[in-house]
């Protein structure tokens, strides 16, 4: 689960849209003779460095969220360390790079093409001629075919997380010679690149058992840079060794130590030196920047010896001068418990100063989900309005301009900005306009001003109209949010005295005072004039105000301050929001799955591969064939059969630039559709000891494990941001 924004994992992802008809679908802003994918809004920062000037040897500690319960990638409860592993140790036939497009891997594939696709679609792989097991078998078909089996999804014994993809192969054959492997699929499948990544031995996928426990703890064949040395769970930590039988270059590393730390505990790790190496908050970011800071040069009390010149002299002094020498103690020891104190303070800064920050992008977003099962955003014109009322562009700026990082708003759900999909499709929607996310909550019924009932019992009705949720913070500060001047009960300010003077009502003029000038304050019991644009709306008795659920644990105060700034903006529409904050363990599976909530902040993965793997997270909900309903991933519950028709035509659309062009409308629609609003892109801030290379901040692109390491003494890092890969096919 990935935090400023909770969210699921890579591995799994997909796609939705609104009404026909009812929203024109303007052109694609970016359109044109430049390419709308743009470039990356950052690079890889690793501390780029060429292989001769890294030492050879050494151990690189990792700080990562979990041991993973499972090695099998492939399986429903594999983690984010699943993949960092498998990465490692297993054959990726494509890796992703610093676009975030599949390029061919040289060390396993000499190349892989469409060789037909008439009558039916057949890709041909040619293997690297040195690519083997760590037991000596060369890498070949029937590895390709045990994955395909176990994947497919036709043998249910499998307990596998996904299929996509491999339930579109017909067969898996020999070509002409043990290097060649021939695919053949049923229907057109684009993304085929997405298969055989990563590629387990046959040992492991030929057969049920081995696939659903084999795996799970141990690899006992791999083939890659590293091999599994050792899964503990008793230290929190997985030990990958240097393989002997790696044809490619030689990893620079002898081991690397993937070790569960905490978020919240990482930089204590850092300052003791048990990692090299950690995905960091904006906090403890800044704490690192600041101990690289030029520091005044030392107390001329510092140290032992100046400690105790210093008691002695103040005891001295106390005794001389008739004081009580015990009092004097007594503020020896305040002292030097400050000294200790400042002095431990020290060595941590000087610990700290041995790292340095590198910074890029997530290939990740956070978006504004808003749920449209039931309740008021059921109805897409107040989704609409939401939508409408949202300042992208201010929300970026708050998350990111104070990491240094480029602050954009993102503008599509299936790519980033520099992936071939990108493009910006937010204008299906429309820009920011107050004016008409109240005339489409006036469309919808929703009248600013309107009666709202109130029982003296506390029943449904007495709710606003909202989901009903846990208790949180509102972000209204009264009972219908209006003000009376002149009654101060202790909510407003002070006590409530009679003769105290009323408070402004939010306009920053300060307290008002008595027997001014003639118009300087209203009679009291006055009621206050609403701030432009902000009065309440209400239907059917019900004010409008929305559940939005966050997570509370480590992390989330990214998440707490983006969610405050959309409160606010909804409420100069007359939305109130009730915040409620749950725990993380909860969140996901108890409110986003569930649908418990109105609006949340999560993230996505991105993907190099939208039309497979977006399709489940947009896709209409349909019924289950035990009557509930299955949203897949669509955690929004907004979804239509166009988007359907969109993804289902670009999976199997070969040609490229059509392919894009389907993606690119099905995002126009989602959209429209006003179930999910992309915000920004997440920022990735990662502690590196700084002469580790190689390491750090990847953006898009998939470590390269076999060139990390340290630097020789004396080297230094190429200068600037790491250039994009070349492509390799």
């Amino acid at each position: 689960m990935s935090h400023d924004g909770v969210g699921p994992r890579a591995a799994l992802r997909s796609a939705a849209f609104l009404t026909a008809g009812v929203l024109a679908v303007p052109a694609l802003a970016g359109c044109g003779s430049d390419d709308p994918a743009g470039k990356p809004l950052a690079g890889a920062d690793v501390a780029r460095a060429d292989r001769t000037l890294i030492a050879d040897g050494g151990t690189l500690r990792w700080a990562v969220d979990t041991v993973p319960d499972t090695l099998n990638a492939f399986q429903s409860d594999a983690d984010a360390t699943t993949t960092r592993i498998a990465q490692a140790v297993l054959p990726s036939l494509y890796r992703t790079d610093g676009r975030g497009r599949p390029v061919r891997n040289p060390d396993y594939l000499e190349s892989a093409e469409v060789v037909d696709t008439e009558p039916r679609q057949v890709v041909l792989y040619r293997l690297n001629q040195q690519a083997v097991w760590s037991d000596g078998r060369e890498i070949g078909a029937a590895d390709f075919a045990a994955q395909w089996r176990a994947l497919s999804g036709k043998d249910t014994a499998y307990w596998t997380a996904r299929n996509a993809g491999y339930d579109h192969i017909e067969k898996v054959e020999r070509g002409r010679n043990d290097l060649e492997v021939k695919v053949t699929f049923s229907r057109p499948y684009a993304d085929w690149k997405s298969l055989f990544t990563p590629l387990y031995p046959k040992q492991v996928m030929g057969a049920p058992d081995s696939f659903n426990d084999g795996a799970r703890k141990k690899l006992k064949v791999t083939a890659g840079p590293f091999t599994v040395k050792k899964v503990d769970t008793g230290e929190d930590e997985v030990t990958l060794a240097r393989s002997a039988r790696w044809w490619g270059a030689p990893a620079k590393l002898s081991t690397i130590v993937l070790r569960a730390v905490p978020h919240d505990k990482r930089i204590s790790a850092l300052t003791a030196g048990t990692v090299d190496l950690a995905e960091i908050d904006p906090a403890a970011a800044r704490r690192i920047t600041a101990a690289a800071l030029p520091r005044n040069g030392d107390s001329p009390l510092a140290g032992p010896a100046a400690d105790r010149s210093a008691a002695d002299a103040l005891r001295s002094w106390a005794v001389a001068n008739g004081s009580d020498e015990e009092a004097a103690d007594e503020e020896i020891s305040a002292r030097e418990k400050l000294r200790e104190k400042a002095a431990k303070h020290a060595r941590r800064q000087k610990a700290l100063g041995g790292f340095e920050v590198r910074k890029s992008f997530e290939p990740a977003y956070t978006q504004l989900a808003l749920n449209g099962a039931d309740g008021p955003l059921a109805d897409e014109r107040v989704r609409r309005a939401v939508a409408r009322a949202l300042d992208r562009e201010a929300i970026a700026e708050a998350v990111l301009e104070p990491l240094g990082l480029p602050a954009e708003p993102l503008g599509s759900h299936l790519a980033l900005s520099g992936q071939a999909a990108y493009a910006d499709g937010s204008g299906a929607l429309g820009e920011q306009d107050a004016k008409e996310a109240q005339a489409l909550l006036a469309d919808a019924g929703w009248e600013p001003g309107g009666p709202v009932k109130k029982e003296k019992e506390k029943d449904d009705e007495e709710e606003a109209a909202g989901s009903e949720g846990d208790d949180g913070s509102d972000s209204e500060g009264g009972d219908d949010g209006t003000y009376i001047v002149g009654e101060d009960d202790g909510s407003n300010g002070d006590g409530g005295d009679d003769d105290k003077a009323p408070r402004d009502s939010g306009t920053g003029a300060g307290r008002l005072t008595q027997g001014g000038a003639p118009g300087a304050y209203a009679p009291r019991g006055t009621a206050a004039p609403a701030r432009a644009g902000s009065a309440r709306v209400a239907k059917d008795g019900k004010a409008l105000t929305l559940r939005f659920v966050l997570p509370s644990g480590p992390g989330s105060d990214t998440l707490r301050t983006v969610a405050d700034r959309i409160a606010t903006m909804l409420e100069r529409i007359g939305i109130g929001t009730k915040i409620s904050e749950v725990d993380d363990e909860s969140y996901f599976k108890d409110h986003i799955a569930s649908g418990e909530y109105d609006l949340a902040l999560y993230s996505w993965p991105a993907t190099a591969y939208p039309a497979t793997d977006a399709r489940p997270v947009y896709a209409k909900p349909a019924p289950a064939a035990d009557g509930s309903l299955n949203v897949e991933q669509n955690y929004t519950r907004v979804g239509t059969d166009q988007v359907d028709q969109l993804f289902d035509q670009a999976v199997t659309t070969l040609d490229d630039s059509e392919r894009r062009a389907l993606l690119r409308k099905a995002d126009s629609r989602i959209w429209a559709a006003a179930g999910s609003i992309p915000l920004y892109q997440r920022p990735q801030l990662t502690a590196a000891r700084k002469n580790l290379a190689n390491a750090g901040a990847f953006g898009f692109r998939t470590p390269v494990y076999e060139d990390m390491g340290f630097l020789k003494k004396g080297a230094k890092p190429a200068a600037g941001p790491s250039p994009d890969a070349p492509s390799a096919g």
